[in-house]
């Protein structure tokens, strides 16, 4: 049975690690929502349509990531961890992106009364947290040596 020791991490994993921790908090975080001088409701990340998929894919390549460097028997891929990795973090990174960018928004303010709706904090978080791990899962890649798929 393999052992966690955070202190056999490098640097760079423990950014990684904690950049899948922090996406998976904001999951469930306000990603969108509505305001008014009446009240307000949001949803989490998983209501939000189809930008859960994005903060879950930093999620798994941060677990696949401490799941490696801790020794657990992971299976046999053509593919070498840190593409795996890298690979996860970009494909999130663009998914809650883009489910950023596709959020409606706007506001009104008219008399003695106003609404708005939009993107909420979650979201934010989910996305600063998803662009830090695919820099440090980049830089993982290339001090790794590791080459692309493709370029085999």
């Amino acid at each position: 049975m393999a052992a966690f020791d955070w202190k056999k991490l490098s640097t760079a994993d423990r950014v990684i690690a904690i950049a899948g921790l922090i996406g998976l908090i904001a999951l469930f975080l306000p990603w969108y929502g509505f305001s008014s001088t009446y009240g307000s409701a949001s949803v989490s990340g998983f209501g939000s349509g189809y930008g859960w998929l994005g903060g879950l894919l930093v999620v798994a390549g941060a677990a696949y990531l401490v799941l490696l460097r801790s020794g657990t028997n992971m299976p046999k891929t053509s593919i070498g961890p840190a593409v795996i990795v890298l690979g996860a973090s970009a494909i999130g990174t663009v998914i809650v992106a883009l489910r950023w960018l596709t959020l409606p928004r706007g506001s009104f303010a008219g008399a003695g009364s106003g609404f708005s709706y939009g993107a909420r904090i979650g979201i934010y978080i989910a996305l600063v947290a998803a662009i830090v791990q695919v820099v440090f899962s980049f830089r993982i890649f290339k001090a790794s040596g590791e080459a692309m798929p493709w370029s085999k």
